[in-house]
C-alpha cells in the first residue's frame, strides 16, 4: 500500500523554504502525546493501541514520549466528544476511535455533539471482520441453532459494537436474541460467556478475538466481512446478509458493516495545525508499512490492514452520504 500524499506532505513542512525544521522537530521534542483509546482495557482494541503507542514516538521528529489513556463509554463517543470539544488541538491527543462511536452523529439520539467527517484522520490500521462467536463446548453450534431456539446474547453499552450488531442481527439477519447489555466491554462479555452466563456475543473483531487468551475457547456463528478472509470462508462461516429478508434489508446491513472499511481508525482534531497532521500521518502510515511492526502485530494475533487517511475519510463521507430511507431503517435497526 502506498502513502506518498502523507510522505510529501511532511517533506513539504520539513524542506521547502520559508517552512523550518522547528515546527516539526521541535514542537515534538520533549512533549508527551496521549493515544486517547474510546475502549476499556482488555480487549483487542486496546491492544492494537498499546502496540502502536510503543512505536509511534519513534516515527516521529522529536520524538515524544506517547502514553495511552482508555476513556470506554457509549461506544467510543465519550472519547470521540473529548477530542472534539475539550482536547488540546495542538497534535499531543490521538483518539483511536471506535468505529461505532464515529457513527454516533449518523444514527441520531445518542447524543453526539461532534461532526465525524470534519475529524483529521491518520488512517486505519485494519479492515475489520465482525463475528457473533459462541462458546465451543456451549449449547450452540451454528447460526441456524441461534435462529431455531433462542439464545441469550452479550452486548455492551448503547453504541458499542456488540449493541449494534446484536441488535442488527436480532432485526434484520432473523436472530432469535435475547440481548443481556450493559457490560463493560469485550473482556467482561467474554468472561461472562465463559461463566456460562451468555450464549454468545455479536460484533467482535476477528482478529482481535484471536489476540485474546478467551479467543481459543471460542468459534465464530456468522460474520459481517468487507474483504474476503480466507480463515472464516475454510470454516464455512455464512455471510450476515445471506440471512437478510429482502433488499432493503440486505442494504441496511450493509450500512451498519460499512464501519468495518476502518475497523482501527485514528484520529485528531478540527483545529490541529496542518503541518502536524501530516507529520502524524506520515509516522502513521510509515508504521503500518514497516515490516518490523508488521511482525509484533502478528506475534500478538492483530491483524494488519491498513488504509490511509484519504480512505479512511472517503468511507466516512459515503456512508454519511447514504440514502435518507436506509439510514433511518439502520436506525431503527441497532436499537432494542
Amino acid at each position: 500500500m502506498h502513502f506518498r500524499p502523507a510522505r510529501i506532505a511532511l517533506l513539504a513542512a520539513v524542506l521547502l523554504p520559508g517552512a523550518t525544521r522547528a515546527p516539526a522537530a521541535e514542537f515534538y521534542e520533549g512533549k508527551t502525546i496521549t493515544l486517547l483509546v474510546g475502549s476499556d482495557v482488555g480487549g483487542g482494541f486496546d491492544a492494537f493501541a498499546r502496540l502502536l503507542a510503543r512505536q509511534l514516538g519513534r516515527a516521529i521528529p522529536g520524538q515524544p514520549a506517547v502514553i495511552v489513556e482508555n476513556m470506554p463509554g457509549a461506544g467510543g463517543g465519550i472519547a470521540a466528544g473529548y477530542i472534539w470539544s475539550k482536547a488540546p488541538k495542538d497534535g499531543t491527543v490521538i483518539g483511536a476511535l471506535n468505529p461505532g462511536g464515529l457513527l454516533a452523529p449518523l444514527f441520531e439520539g445518542r447524543g453526539a455533539s461532534y461532526d465525524t467527517p470534519k475529524f483529521q484522520f491518520l488512517g486505519s490500521a485494519n479492515a475489520s471482520t465482525r463475528v457473533c462467536v459462541a462458546r465451543k463446548t456451549g449449547r450452540i453450534k451454528s447460526y441456524a441453532d441461534a435462529i431455531r431456539e433462542t439464545i441469550v446474547v452479550g452486548a455492551g453499552a448503547v453504541g458499542s459494537a456488540s449493541f449494534d450488531y446484536g441488535y442488527l442481527h436480532r432485526n434484520v439477519h432473523n436472530g432469535n436474541f435475547k440481548i443481556v447489555a450493559g457490560y463493560k466491554g469485550s473482556g467482561d462479555i467474554l468472561l461472562a460467556m465463559e461463566r456460562g452466563e451468555i450464549d454468545a456475543t455479536c460484533g467482535i473483531d476477528w482478529s482481535g478475538l484471536k489476540a485474546l487468551r478467551a479467543g481459543a475457547d471460542m468459534f465464530p456463528l456468522l460474520k459481517v466481512s468487507v474483504h474476503p478472509d480466507a480463515e472464516l470462508d475454510a470454516m464455512n462461516v455464512p455471510e450476515a446478509s445471506s440471512f437478510a429478508s429482502n433488499e432493503t434489508n440486505r442494504a441496511i446491513g450493509e450500512l451498519v458493516g460499512s464501519q468495518q472499511m476502518f475497523g482501527r481508525p485514528y484520529a485528531v482534531a478540527p483545529g490541529v495545525p496542518a503541518e502536524r497532521v501530516a507529520i502524524l500521518r506520515a509516522a502513521f502510515d510509515g508504521l503500518m508499512s514497516n515490516k518490523q511492526f508488521a511482525a509484533e502485530a502478528a506475534l500478538a494475533g492483530l491483524a494488519i490492514d491498513a488504509a490511509n487517511a484519504a480512505s479512511v475519510e472517503a468511507s466516512v463521507r459515503a456512508m454519511y452520504a447514504a440514502p435518507a430511507a436506509i439510514i433511518e431503517g439502520a436506525r431503527q435497526a441497532i436499537r432494542p
